[in-house]
């Protein structure tokens, strides 16, 4: 049967296409730019969701071309005839094109400096690609593709102990090699026994390569990288400084429980106090609850009743606990505690790293003021912002929190502050061990030993928290993001709240209707400052750093 050629086989492909949409100019509203900002978060979506291989060169093309055309567009626009709320999107959307262009450069940069380790990547990416065109397949060239991609892992095995790439390549090589596999496994699912002759060529090529893509990853990641790269050194500064505010802090609490200046006893003491098995979900919903009635009470921030009535509790996989042994939370709250197929030394970890004090002020930042009341006001007000989308004020948001509780004397008793202190601690050693990682300072291990001795985790926590850290999707900034966006919050609200020139409240509900901006941009909102097309970050929030 003959097929009838798609688009892409016919010449019709997006690089022979204007990016930019045709009413480009009638979406720009001289208040907002909201219709403008959800063009371009849909069109990306197409394009990105069609481009789906992070380290196709094709993808880094394409992707490239719109954004331009975009960055073109944009300065078409009177910015001077805008709102200041359409001021602040002209430079947020500006500032994005920017950053998705360094992202892909970086991304480009990359891909080249592990094609020494992972030559299969364009192979793989080739096959996904062909099979999204809808291109003619031909099973016995795509087995014998298969066949030379396992004769290329089996001589890179071969040479392995006389490798010696920089750690934090290998590293990024070996998460490559896994998303290959899971890429590699899509592909061939698509085909197979739909297609027989498929099958019949590559079912036994693709099970070999199957098995050793896994391997190989793993070679990579414990024998080159070590296991498992930014931060000019005023931000390290501003961690070492945070850090040595709360061991002060943990003293005067420990000092108050009888264990003099020796905190970690302290922290010891506190790590006990957890609830026996089958009471964690009661604790968490007490604790919510807890934090939902300060909040009413003391008028912090407005709590609508849906958000109070509709959030939710799940308990969190013995797996996922391996990479985030603590709560996450959102709409959803996701409780961290063993199960009885846990090993004892597992299960005591568990319970010691979410006792009822570190739980306590866990509770409050996943749910409410935290990341819930986050996530349902960013759905419900300029909702298109959710392109611009930053930890800085995602987490750092729920981090501002302990910081004001803290100072409002939330914590009732000095195991409430020793459990504050901890996950402030930890925010802290965040900054440090995951940038110095990244910057090839630190090894995995040495993050995990720096977690255990200068902060009091348990091993298994540490090493989850690394895995979290580094085996995933997050951006070198995102683990500094917690502490400094909470930072940034901390000064803008001495600022407008201290001053007297907005209440407490209203400063709070103000930062949620603004959405997930960068902060200096709710700032700039905030205060009304002048906006110029050229503007750049230059918000000094920690004074006397040099």
């Amino acid at each position: 049967m003959k097929l009838l050629p798609c688009l892409a086989l016919a010449g019709l492909t997006f690089a022979q296409n204007s990016y930019l949409p045709a009413d480009f100019a009638s979406l720009a509203n001289s208040d907002h730019l909201a219709a403008l900002v959800e063009r371009y978060s849909e069109d990306r979506g197409n394009l990105s969701r069609f481009h789906n291989q992070v380290w196709s060169k094709n993808r880094i093309t394409q992707l490239g071309q719109f954004l331009k055309a975009w960055q073109n567009g944009l300065g078409t626009l009177p910015f001077d005839k805008l709102s200041q709320n359409g001021k602040v999107d002209y430079l947020l959307l500006k500032n994005k094109l920017a950053w998705e262009l360094d992202k892909l450069a970086q991304i480009d940069a990359q891909r080249e400096e592990i094609l020494s380790l992972v030559p299969f990547l364009e192979p793989v990416v080739s096959l996904q690609e062909a099979r999204q065109r809808v291109e003619p397949l031909d099973a016995a060239k795509a087995a014998g593709t298969l066949v030379e991609i396992d004769k290329q892992i089996a001589a890179l095995e071969e040479k392995a102990p006389k490798l010696n790439p920089a750690k934090t390549v290998a590293n990024r090589a070996a998460a490559v090699t896994s998303e290959l596999e899971s890429e590699l496994t899509e592909w061939f699912n698509f085909y197979n026994e739909y297609d027989p002759s498929f099958t019949w060529w590559a079912g036994e090529p693709f099970k070999r390569l199957r098995k050793r893509l896994p391997a190989y990853s793993k070679l990579l990641r414990e024998k080159l990288a070590g296991l498992v790269a930014y931060t000019p050194e005023q931000l390290v500064e501003i961690a070492n400084r945070e850090f040595a505010w709360c061991e002060r802090e943990m003293k005067r609490a420990s000092q108050e429980l009888g264990f003099g200046d020796d905190w970690k006893r302290a922290l010891e003491h506190v790590k006990n106090l957890y609830v026996p098995p089958g009471q964690q979900t009661a604790l968490v919903r007490d604790l919510a609850l807890e934090a939902i009635g300060y909040m009413e009470k003391n008028d912090l921030v407005t709590v609508p009743a849906l958000a109070k009535d509709t959030w939710r509790m799940r308990m969190m996989s013995p797996e996922r606990q391996r990479i985030n042994p603590f709560f996450t939370g959102g709409e959803v709250i996701s409780v961290s505690y063993p199960t009885s197929g846990m090993s004892h030394e597992e299960k005591m970890m568990s319970m010691r790293g979410n006792n009822i004090h570190f739980s306590r002020a866990t509770v409050f930042h996943e749910l409410i003021p935290g990341h819930h009341l986050q996530s349902f006001m960013t759905r419900r007000y300029m909702p298109y912002r959710e392109a611009f989308r930053t930890p800085f004020w995602g987490e750092g948001w729920a981090l501002y929190w302990e910081m004001v509780l803290w100072d409002r004397g939330f914590a009732k008793s000095p195991e409430n502050r020793v459990g504050m202190l901890f996950w402030r601690m930890h925010r802290c050693a965040r900054i440090i061990f995951s940038l110095s990682f990244h910057l090839g300072k630190m090894t995995a291990a040495d993050c995990v030993g720096y977690l255990v001795e200068r902060v009091g985790h348990e091993r298994e926590n540490a090493a989850g928290e690394v895995r979290r850290s580094f085996e995933s999707t997050y951006a070198p900034l995102y683990q500094a993001a917690y502490m400094l966006g909470a930072l940034q919050f901390r000064t803008l609200r001495k600022e407008l709240v201290d001053s007297s020139r907005m209440s407490e409240r209203a400063f709070h509900d103000a930062v949620l209707h603004l959405n997930s901006i960068p902060v200096e941009m709710v700032r700039a909102t905030l205060t009304g400052l002048t906006l110029q097309p050229a503007f750049t970050p230059n918000w000094e929030f920690y004074p006397g750093i040099e």
